[in-house]
């Protein structure tokens, strides 16, 4: 239902909105369940960050990469891709992980 800034809108617009929460799912034709676990992802999220995206730190080199790219994720997954990846397709693949 929407990306990640579509729900954090619409929490931030219940928090000013002085409706209930009930009141303001009703409203706006949200579920409410649904609207409660919006809230309690993005409790975590700090002022100001993006939800769904995570920092990363970039490490240039002057050689070029000669091994593949690693994504790792803070729950401890890895994604392992061809170096020579196209930026387009990166780009177009953390849009869907997202």
């Amino acid at each position: 239902m929407g990306t990640a800034t579509d729900r954090l809108q619409h929490i931030k617009a219940w928090q000013t909105s002085g409706l209930t929460q009930a009141a303001y799912c009703r409203h706006h034709g949200l579920n409410p369940t649904t609207f409660s676990g919006w809230r309690r992802r993005y409790r975590a999220v700090p002022e100001g960050a993006i939800p769904g995206l995570l920092p990363i730190q970039l490490t240039l080199t002057t050689t070029g990469p000669t091994g593949p790219l690693v994504l790792r994720l803070a729950s401890g997954h890895a994604l392992e891709l061809p170096a020579d990846a196209a930026p387009g397709w990166l780009a177009e693949l953390l849009r869907c992980l997202g």
